[in-house]
């Protein structure tokens, strides 16, 4: 994600031309162009709520395609383990590979995390909104994995002027 502005007030933040490694082929941010996008990143695949979050992005899949929305998922995990879990739970998003962090730095997702006392770095579950010119409209952060997917969806319905 890139400032347009770069004044630092009321900047337009835009998709990059930052490289992605998908489930479906290899391509760039800025491929969506052209589509609404919905980016949510997870922590890490076949755990529970990171499934259930895929699972209900998957069920209401076809109403944001609808409305001219495509749905990708981003997690650290490999390109074999997002082909993996797609198969196992039948998703229908895209998943993208970011083992070397580099989109989840662009989008300040890494966060340190408490598990079982030691402290670690992890993706923070966040979902962004981008309109079909790429630009940002709204970012859900700490969303909870079972309400984030009808949250994104009732905002895309209630709020489709935005999305112009």
């Amino acid at each position: 994600m890139h400032n347009n502005t770069g004044d630092g007030t009321n900047d337009t933040v835009t998709l990059s031309e930052m490289n992605i490694e998908t489930i479906f082929g290899s391509g760039k941010l800025t491929d969506y162009i052209g589509n609404n996008l919905v980016i949510f990143f997870y922590p890490r695949d076949n755990t529970p709520g990171c499934t259930s979050q895929a699972l209900l992005f998957t069920k209401y899949h076809k109403e944001f395609l609808q409305m001219d929305t495509q749905v990708v998922g981003i997690s650290r995990d490999t390109i074999k383990s997002h082909l993996n879990f797609s198969a196992k739970f039948q998703l229908s998003v895209n998943l993208i590979s970011d083992e070397n962090e580099e989109i989840c730095r662009a989008f300040d997702v890494l966060k340190n995390k408490n598990m079982y006392g030691k402290i670690v770095k992890g993706i923070e579950r966040s979902t962004f909104l981008f309109n079909r010119n790429g630009h940002l409209i709204k970012e859900w952060r700490k969303v909870s994995a079972e309400e984030n997917p009808s949250e994104v969806l009732d905002f895309l319905k209630n709020n489709s002027s935005l999305l112009a």
